[in-house]
């Protein structure tokens, strides 16, 4: 417990899923938590009362991350509130699987824009805030980047490219304290997933069948490997692809 005492940790992307899972998580180990949501505010909201309620310390702020304006206020309203940010988590993320042929340009620049484009802008912002301690961010990437499902190119390569900027990054951020690690979900289970229809699928059944656990992912799972990386007892790591994917070996 208590392994993020006295950081401040802004999640993107926090109303919903796997990032309600990383704030709660960061907040019961000492952290203050910007929780950040596009238009659900409802669901932040509900995050953060969660999280005051267990003791913790929580605001949230709406912002479109591949908007440069409210990127900046986000991290103005996140300084203002808990002081400059220690640790950013780019969670906020879109995913939609479809046949070549139906992919539309719009599409094509939904997940571009927010999967790589607001992860650089977030990115960009919290390196002005990191002080001389330096500081610490956690892409929430997807085992999808590296093991693309038919109808997944689109979504497959935003995470591919938002991996490259963790390697990358980690590289020019060196001899600046400044730690950058990219987390690979495998199946999860969340709202998104089950809005898709993939909960109860013949697609998860074949998934959890090359999977090494026997099971699809809980929010909880990826949220443990957020606050290890998050924390000091992962001092020694920067630029690595952690799969948290309960041992997909293929499809």
């Amino acid at each position: 417990m208590n392994k993020l005492t006295n950081k401040v940790a802004l999640v993107t992307g926090a109303s919903k899923g796997i990032g309600v899972a990383i704030a709660t998580y960061f907040a019961a180990e000492g952290a203050k938590v910007v929780v950040n949501y596009a238009s659900s505010k409802d669901g932040a909201d509900q995050v953060v009362q969660a999280i005051t309620e267990a003791g913790g310390t929580a605001i949230s702020v709406q912002g479109n991350v591949s908007d440069e304006v409210d990127v900046a206020r986000l991290f103005a309203e996140a300084n203002a509130a808990f002081g400059p940010v220690d640790i950013l988590v780019n969670n906020a993320g879109i995913y939609q699987y479809a046949p070549i042929e139906e992919v539309t340009i719009d599409a094509f620049h939904q997940h571009f824009n927010i999967n790589v484009l607001g992860s650089l802008l977030t990115i960009q912002a919290a390196v002005k805030q990191f002080g001389p301690a330096g500081g610490n961010i956690i892409n929430i990437s997807s085992e999808a980047g590296r093991t693309p499902l038919p109808t997944g190119a689109v979504y497959s390569a935003s995470k591919a490219a938002l991996d490259a900027m963790t390697t990358a990054l980690s590289k020019e951020f060196s001899g600046r304290n400044v730690r950058i690690n990219s987390i690979l979900p495998g199946g999860v289970e969340t709202e998104g997933s089950h809005t898709l229809g993939f909960i109860g699928s013949e697609a998860e059944t074949r998934l959890v069948s090359t999977t090494a656990l026997g099971r699809t992912g809980q929010p909880a799972d990826i949220a443990k490997v957020a606050v290890f990386l998050a924390s000091d007892d992962a001092g020694w790591i920067t630029g690595e692809k952690i799969a948290a994917s309960g041992g997909l070996y293929g499809l």
